[in-house]
Parts: C-alpha cells; sequence; structure tokens
C-alpha cells in the first residue's frame, strides 16, 4: 500500500520533487566544488580509507580495502575524474528529473562508496532519501523531463522493435 502511494499518488510526487531538487542540489554543490577547486585528487581519499582497514575496530572492511588497493588506487586519476563529474552529473540530472530513477541509483552507489570508505558525513542520509526516489519509480521524474523524455523513449524503442519484427518476419 506505501508502496502504491509512493508511485503513483501526484502530491506525493511533489514532495519527492523537492527531496529530488534537495538531493540533487547537494551532489551538483560537491562536484561543482571538486572541478572548479582544482585541488581535488582522489588519491589521498582513497589512501585514508586503506588506512582505516586496520585495529581493533576498522572503519573500512578489509574486502573494501582491498578493492581500493588493488583497483581504486593505482586508477586514482580516473576516479577522481569519475567523481568530480558524477557527482556534478547525477546532480543535474536529479535537479532536472531527467533519467531520475538512473541518477539515483548511481548517487546511492557513491553514497555506499563513501560510507565503505569510512566517511560518514551526509551520505547515511542521503542514502535514505535516495530510497524513496527509488521506490517511487516514475512518479519521483513526474514533475520534471522524465514526463516527456521517458515517454518518447518509450515510443521510439517500440516503433523500432516493430520494425525490426516486420524485417525480420
Amino acid at each position: 500500500m506505501f508502496t502504491d502511494v509512493l508511485r503513483n499518488n501526484k502530491v506525493v510526487a511533489a514532495v519527492l520533487t523537492f527531496l529530488r531538487v534537495y538531493i540533487g542540489y547537494q551532489w551538483m554543490v560537491a562536484g561543482w566544488g571538486k572541478i572548479t577547486g582544482g585541488q581535488f585528487d582522489a588519491s589521498g581519499f582513497i589512501q585514508g580509507a586503506i588506512g582505516k582497514a586496520g585495529g581493533e575496530h576498522p572503519a573500512v572492511q578489509g574486502w573494501w580495502a582491498s578493492f581500493l588497493d588493488a583497483v581504486a588506487l593505482p586508477n586514482a586519476g580516473l576516479f577522481t575524474y569519475m567523481v568530480m563529474w558524477g557527482e556534478l552529473l547525477v546532480g543535474i540530472a536529479l535537479i532536472l528529473g531527467l533519467f531520475t530513477n538512473f541518477a539515483a541509483l548511481m548517487g546511492i552507489v557513491m553514497n555506499f562508496a563513501f560510507l565503505f570508505s569510512g566517511t560518514v558525513s551526509t551520505n547515511a542520509q542521503m542514502v535514505v532519501l535516495t530510497i524513496f526516489l527509488l521506490v517511487a519509480g516514475f512518479n519521483a521524474g513526474r514533475y520534471g523531463l522524465d514526463r516527456w523524455v521517458i515517454p518518447f523513449l518509450r515510443t521510439q524503442t517500440e516503433t523500432r522493435i516493430r520494425k525490426h519484427k516486420v524485417q525480420t518476419a
């Protein structure tokens, strides 16, 4: 019942719009600050997270620290680029309500990566709020560009599938 209201109610869609814009603004500002600040380098963050994996009560689990050490640290330049631009693009997409579900999914993946790395900050709050957007599905982007883009893409996809079936029949 709760998910039905979350997915179909237009008043809830308006509330979700405020949540979506708030979360999007947080992502956009974080990404823009990293891009324009010129000082963001993920390698320091990654090394700090790996360092939190030791001790009696580690803030970072060993499996995650191993991933960071073997994959992320050797490719810190790529991860720096992905974090900066990922945050900015997720923010813009959420604010505009464009590909809302995909943007929310990518945002929650980044939030979990930060949480796994031992950084709490606002990440836990953003995870909780983003879960509402993900569960709401299309309704989270009802008052955004998804209102027009998603039906257009569905129509285009269905048309192409029909044409392909006719050609192969």
